[in-house]
């Protein structure tokens, strides 16, 4: 029997944050079915672990991902998993913090993954796009939902219809990018990132992540409640006495959790 080929997705932990790499630089980590399964099961792993606090996900070789892998598309094997959907995450992005590492380019399916972050750190000449207008495509893993949401809507339809990369810079200048970096150095500023976030009480960021990612589907009539039911359990936590008690007592705070 030979070998099994190697794992295109490969993971460490690094204090809390959990490192995510496509791992397929041969074909700028385009995403095939067995890719899309492990990368499932990577952030299913990162999620029911809780010692993980923050995901980042970057690509190997200077790319971050250039979508489906169109060669195993062709023979009819498409990347998409039985519970996270299209490309093993974009149907059930992680509900943990997740930060985006984008070197090269993000397009396609790797745009629609890049999307799926909650913070996305870009080097310099980065380029993201949605070219499936040109292959009479659709970039139907939620990115032309994602980039309608999170865009002007000019620039939605730019993405959409023109079908050209844009640049990370002018991105950043829309909001949809956090920080521009030198090339080569999107990771590590990427997990620098993440363990400012893990530094911060527990309790506070996952509600802090869901209120935001809730807020625009509430009425102003009930945003003002709905936030006050959220808020509440952690403005009562006993995260919450330790961090006004170490502000006191100007040390660092030790977080439980609860």
């Amino acid at each position: 029997m030979p070998p099994p080929p190697p794992a295109s997705v490969h993971t460490r932990l690094d204090d809390g944050v959990f490192v995510v790499t496509l791992d397929r630089p041969a074909v700028r980590n385009a995403v095939d079915l067995r890719t899309a399964r492990e990368l499932e099961r990577a952030v299913d792993d990162a999620e029911a672990d809780p010692g993980v606090r923050v995901l980042v996900l970057t690509g190997a070789g200077g790319t971050f991902c250039a979508g489906m892998d169109l060669a195993g598309a062709h023979r009819g094997e498409f990347p998409v998993t039985d519970r996270r959907g299209p490309l093993g995450l974009t149907g059930e992005p992680p509900v943990k913090p997740t930060v985006a590492a984008v070197e090269g380019a993000a397009l396609a399916g790797g745009f629609e993954l890049a999307l799926c972050a909650d913070l996305v750190v870009a080097a310099e000449d980065a380029v993201f796009g949605l070219p499936e207008a040109k292959r009479g495509l659709l970039a139907a893993a939620g990115g032309l939902w994602r980039v309608a949401t999170r865009l002007p809507r000019a620039v939605a339809l730019e993405l959409a219809l023109v079908a050209d990369p844009v640049p990370a810079t002018r991105l950043a200048g829309l909001g949809l990018v956090n920080a521009i970096v030198p090339a080569g150095t999107a990771l590590e500023a990427a997990i620098g990132l993440a363990h400012r976030i893990a530094a911060n009480a527990p309790l506070s960021v996952s509600v802090g992540k869901r209120i935001v990612d809730a807020a625009p589907g509430w009425s102003a009539e009930e945003g003002f409640a709905r936030q006050s039911e959220l808020a509440s359990p952690v403005l009562l936590s006993d995260d919450a006495r330790e961090g006004v008690a170490a502000f006191a007592e100007k040390r660092a705070p030790r977080w439980s959790g609860r």
